[in-house]
């Protein structure tokens, strides 16, 4: 097991072949030179002490040398062992809206990317917490099942896009029921806590309905709406431009608005709260709130891998390296003579 800190340090490696491609171009510029000089047998008894063989190997470990050191900027961490812990927390699940709707960008940079980051930054709020995630547009889908894993979740949350269910609309009914029924253990005594985040359009009649329900097994409903009262339009892009926009079967341009109401309405029925989702502190300090007055159960054990950091080894190797490279004169020695590379001690 193992994790990738600074991924961003990675494309440091495509100097790497490029050093390979300046090295062999230098080699066949200075042979050509050579050559233009005079003979190349030559040349070679005029300076007996030129070994062909050193410069290479120098190339050789000034790239590893550059290669460990930019890994180690990387900063790897690997798992040093397996533990049994206890936790104690609430249970939690994240309904996201992933409607046609949640691409208005009333808000930036659209409803649906603000739904994300408001996740993200409340899974950042989170010690030891189970965390789930439902997406649902016209249906609700399973995106990750119950886990402590939190760098799970958020690439899970990322991967997020209305393509990922055909049926448009916004059943938040069906969350409120797949949270309900495949998500919270009704044996289970842990808290629970169901967020939705929606802009509440095109909603079905059942879902105060089937937030009451969930009120009955002991879920506590919070619902934050994302988009203003005055809405915008739905945009139609291809490859990042806007190319239209959403239009009705009057072909006129749609303009969709946040329902606040509907939203406040479905929280209220299982004894929850609704939240202004625009403003991202509002959010995080509301639902903050909510889960420290909200009492703590311990979990079962759980198996946790210690990540550690491994990145002052291959700092280490690599510095180690460009010590030897600088060394490392390039005129023959006696076990390059031995060792007889490249042909270089021509009989």
């Amino acid at each position: 097991m193992y994790e990738l800190e600074e991924k961003g340090y990675l494309y440091l490696l495509f100097i790497i072949p490029i050093l390979v491609v300046l090295f062999l171009y230098v080699q066949f510029w200075k042979r050509k030179k050579q050559k233009e000089f005079g003979d190349l047998d030559l040349i070679q008894k005029l300076s007996p002490e030129k070994s062909t063989f050193k410069p290479i190997l120098k190339m050789v470990l000034f790239l590893l040398g550059l290669t460990f050191i930019i890994i180690g900027l990387v900063n790897p961490k690997m798992g040093t062992k397996v533990e049994k812990v206890k936790r104690q927390g609430i249970d939690i699940v994240f309904a996201v809206d992933v409607s046609k709707s949640m691409l208005a960008e009333d808000v930036a940079p659209n409803r649906l990317e603000k739904s994300k980051q408001l996740v993200s930054q409340l899974i950042n709020q989170l010690g030891s917490d189970r965390i789930g995630i439902i997406a649902y547009s016209g249906s609700a889908f399973p995106v990750l099942p119950m886990t402590s894993d939190y760098a799970v979740a958020k690439m899970f949350l990322q991967s997020m896009n209305p393509a990922m269910i055909s049926s448009q609309g916004t059943s938040i009914d069906q969350a409120i029921d797949l949270a309900n029924i495949k998500f919270f253990d009704k044996k289970d005594k842990t808290n629970k806590l169901l967020i939705l985040i929606s802009d509440g359009e095109d909603h079905t009649d059942n879902a105060e309905t089937a937030a009451e329900d969930a009120q009955k097994n002991g879920i506590k409903i919070i619902t934050i709406g994302v988009g203003t009262e005055k809405g915008g339009p739905i945009p139609l892009k291809r490859n990042g431009v806007v190319e239209s926009f959403q239009r009705d079967k009057d072909d006129q341009v749609v303009i969709t608005k946040r329902n606040a109401e509907i939203l406040s309405k479905i929280a209220n029925s299982s004894k929850g709260g609704y939240v202004d989702g625009n403003s991202t502190k509002v959010v995080v300090d509301y639902v903050k709130k909510v889960i420290d007055n909200t009492e703590k159960t311990e979990f079962g054990a759980t198996q946790m891998a210690d990540l550690k950091s491994q990145f002052q080894w291959f700092l280490g190797f690599g510095f180690f390296l460009l010590f030897l490279d600088t060394f490392l004169l390039e005129r023959r020695t006696k076990w390059v003579r031995k060792m007889n590379l490249f042909n270089e001690e021509k009989k």
